[in-house]
């Protein structure tokens, strides 16, 4: 899969059948799409591409709408796609200038001047240009001036793409890793370097790793106790990951802190990448250290068991 960054310069591309989306997540919603596009070009004997938006268009037309959380970085969003066999991907900058584009203007000075489709792919609810009064209709009004053809997904598609995107939330925000990682079909994951903690974990037997995330927008599981596969450089590593704010030994800062398993160097300044796999249980405050120590050993039995 070929990346671009810019709309600027890009190759004439052959008899391109293309889509439009934030395809937050990459979920099975979106591979039944992506597997549509692929279908047709290869029917077409052209090519698929994909076209996406960074930053997400919410926070650039309601900048003071701090609600947003996004379940892949840009980053991810890459990589998962480019297991997915499209041959480009088109990353937009979303400006407030481009926010600003007409629909009309959207149409034939972006889509038909940069892209030069043959079928655009869009589905029911598809909506684009400034005030968003760019419409399927209104593609399909100047299919013969621009010489493409559009091909409307199924209404359940459209619809399942919107409803497992809600869900995975929904179910991130409960801690039920298990639900989110069937409506994906992937693990969740999230990136951070290691930061200085204090040292709290080191002092009960259980050293952690503090993380500080990459990117504020990324949504973070329920507080609660995980196992997770955690990736180091080329190293596969398994952990227990604790979020919350530790109400036993401090309770006054959120923090994100991964206890690694047979494993004891110096991750400092480092980049993780966490998988969950399992909520083992809800954050919880212990009437005394001995008793957290007590329950983060069983904690460990059952993050060995369910990552055998």
């Amino acid at each position: 899969m070929k990346v671009y960054h810019s709309i600027n310069n890009l190759p004439l591309f052959k008899n391109p059948v293309i889509t439009i989306g934030t395809f937050d997540g990459v979920h099975e919603g979106h591979r039944n799409l992506i597997q549509k596009i692929k279908s047709l070009s290869n029917e077409k004997q052209g090519e698929s591409v994909l076209i996406t938006f960074d930053p997400h268009p919410r926070l650039v037309v309601y900048p003071d709408d701090k609600s947003l959380r996004i379940l892949t970085t840009l980053n991810e969003k890459i990589s998962l796609l480019k297991k997915e066999g499209v041959d480009h991907l088109i990353v937009v900058p979303f400006t407030k200038e481009f926010s600003l584009l007409s629909a009309k203007d959207y149409l034939q000075n972006f889509l038909i001047e940069k892209l030069h489709p043959s079928i655009i792919v869009t589905g029911y609810n598809h909506s684009f240009g400034h005030h968003r009064d760019g419409n399927i209709e209104m593609l399909r009004r100047f299919e013969n001036e621009f010489h493409y053809k559009v091909e409307e997904l199924n209404k359940q598609l459209v619809d399942d793409i919107a409803v497992s995107s809600t869900r995975v939330r929904i179910a991130l925000n409960e801690g039920d890793i298990e639900l989110a990682t069937d409506l994906l079909g992937h693990s969740y994951s999230i990136s951070g370097i290691v930061v200085h903690g204090q040292h709290l974990g080191n002092k009960i037997g259980f050293p952690t790793a503090n993380i500080s995330i990459n990117n504020s927008l990324k949504l973070i599981p329920a507080d609660g106790v995980y196992a997770v596969r955690v990736n180091y450089k080329n190293e596969k590593l398994k952990g227990m990951m604790n979020i919350g704010n530790r109400p036993t030994v401090d309770g006054l800062h959120h923090k994100l802190e991964v206890h690694l398993l047979d494993f004891n160097k110096d991750l400092y300044n480092e980049e993780l990448e966490i998988h969950f796999v399992k909520q083992l249980r809800e954050e919880k405050k212990f009437s005394s250290v001995d008793e957290l120590k007590e329950q983060l050993k069983l904690d460990k039995e059952n993050t060995i068991t369910v990552l055998k």
